[in-house]
């Protein structure tokens, strides 16, 4: 989610726009999946109550393993990132020549979702296109804590509980992701701007 924030509010600063909401968009994108599949599970729940088990160990480790993964390989691209930025900041305190380009290069090189989300970050030109962008990261279920949230979802509902109220849950993990990615949304912004008044801190904040 900070990756696809940082990059996107990037984006659009670049082309002129303030974009404060960019978080809270791409956060209810991917909670209208979340409240969505609840919906359902919920709706369904009796049907699979005799196989709930099986459902919190399997969904459980689906989670774990699709999210640590994930972030796993991100965090690999993210190290050659790092150090191709540290050289070219400590090129620049030897006094060597700056050109901004230059970490836009680096990023671009070996950036993991710069490389396999472009098409998708192109079509961004308004801070409220990042709905559907959240909306296509929240149908990967890559959380753990969405695939928790379902079986919590399944087991309160096969307790007997209403629907309405099994719907609580969802609501405040929407509410949470919202809170969540517009202040991760307000600090990308807050520290792309100061980074833009001198070409140097774009490097620096890096």
């Amino acid at each position: 989610h900070i990756a696809a924030i940082d990059n996107a509010t990037r984006k659009l600063m670049k082309q002129g726009g303030r974009p404060v909401s960019v978080g809270l968009w791409f956060a209810l994108g991917h909670s209208t999946v979340v409240v969505i599949a609840c919906a359902l599970i919920g709706f369904f729940a009796a049907g699979i109550k005799d196989s709930l088990e099986d459902f919190k160990d399997i969904g459980g480790l689906i989670g774990t393993l699709v999210s640590s993964g994930f972030l796993l390989t991100i965090g690999l691209f993210n190290l050659f990132v790092f150090l191709g930025v540290r050289r070219a900041f400590q090129a620049s305190r030897r006094g060597a020549q700056y050109c901004e380009e230059d970490v836009e290069a680096i990023m671009a090189k070996h950036g993991f979702l710069a490389r396999f989300l472009r098409p998708l970050f192109a079509l961004v030109s308004k801070s409220w296109h990042m709905y559907p962008l959240g909306f296509l990261f929240g149908l990967g279920f890559d959380t753990a804590t969405a695939i928790g949230l379902f079986s919590m979802t399944a087991a309160t509902a096969t307790d007997g509980v209403s629907l309405a109220t099994v719907m609580v849950f969802p609501a405040v993990f929407a509410a949470g992701m919202a809170l969540a990615d517009a202040t991760d949304g307000a600090l990308m912004l807050g520290a792309y701007e100061w980074a833009y008044v001198d070409p140097e801190r774009k490097l620096f904040y890096n």
